[in-house]
Formats: structure tokens, sequence, C-alpha cells
């Protein structure tokens, strides 16, 4: 691809300005400076650590996949009021082309595990209802727990106010009184929070920690992302996770 149209695509500035760039002397390959923006490059997976603009490597290259360890009160959309998903990564991400999404959402009042892509094919991959990734939310309950949730979020059978399908078996872990393990098999709207509130209770607080095999480290700060290699991007996909 050529230099500018890469660095264009990757939210630097308009091809013009990419150019004003290179004659300026701020883009670097291989300690060479370049000073051409027609110049084609091969978009190899160490691209990015060889190739510098003003001293900095440049950002991840397209098909990149993140981890975000979303805060409460973000919302995961491009336009609505209030603060953003996208509000945690670079200002200049916002231009990518392909453009950065959620991989599926978690709502304003849940924290987590959520993933961003610029790839459409795995975006689709992943949200695709054939194939079942598992999801695992840490959850916070208003009212003690009876004892027959599990066996009931386990049977196949429970249905949700409003619709006539019902829910795939999901595994309940009680830890606490009034705090569980739950992890979902497929993603309906607000499910966790839906499934509780049609046992007569009411979820208080929800993080997701695990999606597949990935798990989110505890390293990870709040607000804070990571871009995931081909083998972490790889466990999503994996049997699922730990269930304990």
């Amino acid at each position: 691809m050529r230099l500018d149209r890469l660095l264009a695509n990757m939210g630097y500035g308009s091809r013009r300005e990419i150019a004003l760039m290179v004659k300026a002397g701020w883009v670097v390959l291989d300690g060479i400076t370049l000073e051409e923006g027609a110049v084609k490059l091969a978009l190899s997976d160490d691209l990015p650590k060889r190739l510098l603009l003003r001293g900095n490597a440049i950002d991840p290259l397209p098909g990149m996949v993140l981890m975000v360890h979303k805060p409460l009160g973000y919302t995961c959309s491009h336009k609505e009021a209030g603060k953003l998903i996208y509000d945690l990564l670079p200002e200049r991400w916002r231009a990518r082309e392909p453009v950065v999404s959620t991989i599926g959402r978690l709502d304003k009042d849940t924290s987590g595990l959520i993933l961003m892509t610029d790839d459409g094919e795995l975006l689709h991959k992943i949200i695709s209802p054939k194939h079942h990734i598992p999801k695992r939310y840490v959850v916070g309950l208003d009212r003690s727990l009876s004892g027959q949730e599990a066996p009931l979020f386990a049977s196949g059978t429970m249905m949700l106010e409003g619709e006539d399908k019902p829910l795939l078996p999901a595994h309940l872990v009680v830890t606490s009184e009034r705090t569980a393990v739950l992890t979902l098999f497929e993603g309906r709207y607000h499910q966790v929070r839906r499934m509780f509130a049609a046992i007569g209770n009411h979820v208080v607080s929800l993080h997701r920690d695990q999606i597949g095999d990935l798990m989110l480290p505890t390293t990870l700060a709040v607000g804070s992302f990571v871009v995931l290699t081909p083998q972490e991007t790889a466990q999503i996909f994996s049997e699922g996770p730990n269930q304990g």
C-alpha cells in the first residue's frame, strides 16, 4: 500500500498533510528517511515497529483487535451524549478507515471486557449467533439468591418477557448470598439483567471478565486497552471460560 494512503487511513491526516510530513523528513523506515509519499510498503506484522513518524512507532495496522477495560458510565456508541467508549482511544483513531467498532456492546452501567476492531469479517464472526461464544459476568444482586436460579438458568426453557424463544442454557455459580458468576452462550438485549428481573431480583453491579478463553487481565487498568496478538484473538473462539 502507498505510504500516504496507509497513514491517511490510520488517521494521521489527509494525503496532502502526509505529503508535507514526508517532505519535512518526519517519516523514517528502517532508519532511512523516506522522501516520497507514493512509495509502496508491504503491510508486514513488524511494520509498526519499523516505520516511525516523528520518532514514534506508528499505530497498529488495519486488522487490529483491541481488548478494552470499559469503565462504568461509558456508552458503546459513536453518537450518544455523554462519555463514549471511543473517548478511551487516541483521538486520531476516529478518522481510521476501516472504522474501529465495538464487538457487541456493554451497557452504560456494566464494566469490564469489551473487544474493538476494524476487521469487519472478524466482528461478524464473533457476534454471529451460530458460534455461541461464551461470555462470563460477575453479578451483584439486590436480594439474596434462593438456590433455584442455577437449575432454572441451565434448563433451556426460561423465557424472557416479550420474547417467544427460550434462552439457551446458561451456567450460574453462586459465590455469596448476593453475588454470582453467570456464563451466557448468546447475547440478547440486557440479558443478564432481564434474567434476574424475571425471577424477582435486581442486578446492582455487572462486570464482564471473560469471552471464550480470553480473560481480562487484572493488570489492565480501568479505561485502558491493549492490542491483542493473533494468538490471544484465537482464544475468543476456544471452548470457553472457567465457569467456577
